[in-house]
């Protein structure tokens, strides 16, 4: 695109180019002239259009307009239980809570982050507490919940305008996909949010040990633990107002001071595979963007010395 005349080429261009390029025995040559001046033409309108499409993109999807904010996670696993699922009901579910989920999540995807999400089954069963009935069927039981809870929130998600795939560690092909890792990449790869139910899909292993499992498989950056209290305390905040809060703590003092943050098989799972843990409030599912793009919200677990 020319957008220079014939009349203004000597006042643009620096006086090196102007001997060098265009002047021939004391006579302008205009069409080396233009030559240059098409090719820096075309780089600047390039670059005016990539930076239209940029400015669109951010004003679009972020709400500070200005600043496009880059994420710091690239991938994330995300532990939904299935208590937060029922809302104040406490049991069943809660479509309007799943759908508060689901915007926010939608948020955290449109900023570049890829989504796993693990969920749990207990605001339909919990295995531990059945009572006499023999574990193996309790936990086998307590799979099936979880798989009721994932395709409630895959179709939560796919309301909010999101791709979802739904994954479980037991087969149920009329439902939901067997669980494949290779194809759960390939899901990540095109921006699809994964969720993957029914646990390990072996008794005796709770969702807290799939959602390790899972964030090791995937290669998460960091495996977020989404709780009804703000992060981990010395104490339960709900029991006593002198409990005080950590901001970040080591695995092995979780182990050492007994704290409650996960069981300990799955602690020592993202231990071993040195996978960050993020233990933050869920009454405000905002917190899951703001935890991706790296404010402190909660209290972070890691391997620091």
């Amino acid at each position: 695109m020319r957008i220079f005349t014939r009349y203004n080429v000597k006042l643009l261009l620096p006086q090196f180019l102007r001997k060098k390029l265009i002047r021939k025995k004391g006579v302008w040559n205009f069409s080396d002239a233009f030559l240059v001046l098409d090719i820096l033409s075309a780089k600047i309108y390039e670059f005016y259009i990539y930076f239209l499409c940029t400015l669109w993109y951010t004003i679009k999807n972020t709400n500070k307009g200005c600043v496009l904010v880059k994420p710091k996670y690239n991938r994330i696993l995300l532990k939904l239980s299935g208590e937060a699922l029922a809302g104040n009901k406490q049991m069943g579910l809660s479509y309007d809570v799943i759908t508060s989920f689901g915007k926010a999540i939608k948020k955290t995807v449109d900023a570049g982050v890829e989504v796993g999400i693990v969920v749990g089954g207990g605001n339909f069963w919990r295995g531990r507490s059945s009572g006499a009935m023999d574990r193996t069927r309790a936990d086998h039981i307590g799979m099936l919940a979880t798989a009721m809870n994932a395709l409630a929130v895959a179709d939560g998600l796919e309301n909010c305008g999101l791709e979802v795939r739904v994954q479980t560690a037991i087969s149920m092909p009329q439902v939901a996909e067997p669980y494949i890792r290779n194809r759960a990449m390939r899901h990540f790869e095109k921006g699809r949010v994964v969720i993957f139910g029914c646990g390990t899909g072996n008794p005796f292993f709770s969702t807290d040990t799939a959602a390790a499992l899972r964030a090791a498989e995937i290669e998460a950056d960091i495996f977020f633990k989404a709780t009804m209290v703000d992060g981990v305390y010395d104490k339960d905040p709900h029991k006593f107002s002198d409990a005080v809060k950590y901001d970040e703590l080591s695995f092995d003092e979780i182990l050492s001071k007994g704290l409650k943050v996960m069981d300990s098989t799955a602690a020592a799972m993202c231990k071993d595979n040195d996978i960050p843990i993020y233990v933050f409030d869920l009454a405000d599912p905002e917190n899951i963007y703001r935890a991706c793009m790296g404010e402190s919200v909660g209290t972070k677990v890691t391997n620091r010395k």
